[in-house]
């Protein structure tokens, strides 16, 4: 508790007492089933009240029926969501954990693709990742939008929630009201900001009427919007103040963006600085008397108590942090710090799942999203030897160590990791490595042995007589097939494994279209070459644009000098004052060819799968798991691993 002197102190959030300062804040998660919500919903939420959070707060609820964005969002302005409401609200308060639910109409900021309704909004500016020009509102249809919320607010009441938060930020009809950018209205809810902020304080009355005097009421503000002509620090203040003078809000909650054009800042991935979006809070929290949260990518107990003891806020949304590791509260509390699964900012599996209309999930936890699926009982005791230490092996490790089974890891090389390691020795992605780091512990705390620069092989293995294996050998690179094996055509992991030191002019080839091409382009600039990456694609590096790491991979590139080409594709490499290649523009068929010093791929790997070849007729169970079955990404391998073990 020392080093936590501020963020577990309780609050008082108007008629509620928070026992810390925690927040497991609202985000998607897709769990709804025809728009009402699940028992995956409870099971979910009840996790992280179990786990040690002070207040827990709901995705949002829509309020009207021409608000349906994405498919499984929860219709809080049906009736029939109060029960699903109901098993929520139990299960949390199981733990004595306050929740509460968030409201919103996202407003332009959607499509009439589910609703085949008009997209209302303040104005008919259409947004620029929807695309769809919206409705302007009437005067007679804002009363509507208006009483949409005081009637989820009532379902939310009778369900059990105790209070509502208003989605007044990154993706809300209410912050295309506020801003200037999205509202051209000349009306009684346009111009000055005390206009633009008027449909705001009518529903804070109707919501506050709603759910009575003994419920909390949050309004979630934008601080910056981020965009030309967007609401920024200054007029959010002004917003905060209107909010406090209506003595109708118990505490103010934060964000930074918006969820269309500055989505990236949202939910940052790793390569933004931890609590960068604190100067919101900090703005808010010197102008008005209100508890305010801040946010901003903060995976860390310290760095919580930080933005607490500098006076940033008052309580400190995790999201994140909470999803990788539900204990995330509690083991800090407890003292156990260390043992927390920090999240790694990666995105993948969480916002990038959501972004596919995939339901949430979580890179390094397996839990995440199916915690209402009870696990299986242990089996009996089994001596189990796993081959590789990547996240594959290691997950599997942990997990069967954690099921009482006696388990020994062999890895070949001097320290764990696999592909991860190398991946994360590029200073963008560092972060990356706490997978590695996370799993260790988890071995370790769990009683795994183990045993590193051991290189297993079948007759050793056979030698154990364990009672399984689990090879988790990874792959290894596999040459492109137009290279005709050219030294200076070489893998991204010669690169980042020291095996190649390309200089000059070199040429990126990227086919998988993700952080491998984009790491070692940027690692090559650093070094002083000239990079261009190309790809057959209509986007370099396009997965980045799931992860969120598109656009600021795009400023350093940029900057870098670092030129992006596309819809290419390399037919063929021949040596002759470095490297000769015939590139063919598949979009119109025309072929070139280019001279580079070294050419890097970014290519499909081949399963490193000789183990399981001589292992077959072996008197014990053998599985594999990860890239030795099939090359994919670390979310896979440690889904596998999980897997694998629990059904030992």
């Amino acid at each position: 508790m020392s080093e936590h002197r501020y963020l577990f102190s309780p609050l008082r959030i108007g008629s509620l007492t928070v026992r810390n300062r925690i927040v497991f804040s609202a985000h998607l998660t897709n769990y709804a089933q025809d728009g009402v919500p699940t028992d995956q919903h409870a099971a979910y939420y009840a996790a992280r009240a179990a786990g040690g959070a002070g207040l827990i707060i709901t995705e949002e609820h829509s309020t009207h029926p021409t608000d349906w964005p994405y498919e499984k969002l929860i219709h809080g302005f049906r009736p029939e969501v109060v029960p699903g409401y109901r098993r929520i609200t139990e299960a949390v308060h199981a733990h004595d954990v306050p929740i509460l639910a968030q409201l919103n109409h996202n407003g332009g900021q959607a499509s009439s693709m589910y609703s085949r309704l008009p997209v209302w909004a303040p104005s008919a500016v259409p947004d620029p990742m929807f695309r769809e020009v919206p409705k302007a509102i009437d005067v007679h249809e804002i009363a509507e939008v208006v009483a949409g919320y005081g009637t989820v607010a009532g379902h939310c009441a009778d369900g059990g929630f105790d209070g509502v938060e208003l989605q007044c930020s990154h993706s809300s009809i209410v912050r295309g009201f506020v801003s200037p950018a999205t509202n051209v209205r000349t009306d009684a809810y346009g111009g000055p900001l005390a206009n633009r902020a008027r449909i705001l304080l009518e529903i804070i009355d109707v919501v506050r009427e709603a759910i009575g005097p003994d419920r909390a009421l949050g309004v979630r503000l934008c601080g910056d919007e981020l965009i030309e002509g967007g609401t920024t620090i200054d007029e959010a203040v002004e917003v905060a103040r209107m909010v406090e003078a209506t003595g109708k809000v118990d505490y103010i909650n934060t964000s930074i963006g918006v969820a269309t054009s500055t989505l990236y800042m949202i939910e940052a991935s790793m390569t933004i600085p931890p609590g960068y979006a604190l100067f919101i809070s900090n703005a808010i929290r010197r102008a008005v008397d209100l508890p305010v949260v801040g946010v901003g990518r903060i995976k860390d107990p310290l760095q919580a108590e930080r933005a607490l003891e500098e006076g940033h806020c008052d309580l400190v949304g995790v999201v994140r942090g909470q999803i990788a590791d539900p204990d995330f509260a509690g083991k800090a509390r407890s003292g156990h710090r260390s043992d927390i699964r920090t999240c790694l900012s990666c995105n993948q599996e969480c916002v990038g799942r959501m972004g596919l209309n995939r339901w949430l999930g979580c890179i390094e936890n397996p839990r995440a999203g199916r915690e209402s699926t009870p696990l299986p009982m242990p089996r009996l005791r089994k001596r189990v030897l796993v081959v590789g230490g990547g996240p594959a092996g290691l997950q599997a490790a942990a997990t069967a160590a954690e099921r009482g089974h006696h388990v020994t890891l062999f890895e070949r090389e001097p320290a764990t990791g696999g592909q991860v390691a190398v991946a994360a020795t590029v200073p963008s992605r560092a972060e990356f490595l706490d997978v590695v780091r996370n799993l260790r512990a988890e071995c370790e705390r769990f009683g795994a042995d183990i045993k590193t620069n051991v290189a297993a092989t079948a007759e050793m293995l056979r030698g154990e007589r364990p009672d399984v294996v689990v090879l988790a050998t990874g792959a290894r690179p596999h040459p492109v097939h137009w290279a005709g094996g050219a030294d200076r055509v070489v893998d991204v992991r010669d690169v980042l494994e020291g095996r190649a030191a390309p200089e000059g002019d070199v040429l990126v080839v990227d086919e998988l279209g993700f952080h491998q091409a984009a790491s070692v382009a940027e690692l090559l600039a650093d070094r002083g070459c000239r990079v261009q990456i190309t790809t057959p694609g209509m986007v370099v590096c396009q997965d980045l644009g799931v992860t969120l790491d598109m656009e600021t991979f795009n400023i350093r590139a940029h900057a870098k000098g670092i030129v992006q080409r596309t819809d290419e594709v390399v037919m063929s490499a021949a040596e002759a004052d470095g490297m000769v290649l015939q590139i063919l523009k598949h979009t119109t068929g025309n072929m070139t060819e280019e001279r580079f010093d070294w050419v890097v791929c970014a290519a499909h790997q081949a399963p490193e799968d000789d183990l399981w070849h001589e292992l077959k007729d072996a008197p014990f169970a053998v599985h594999r798991i990860g890239d030795c079955i099939a090359p994919r990404r670390a979310h896979a391998a440690v889904v596998e691993g999980h897997r694998l073990a629990v059904g030992l």
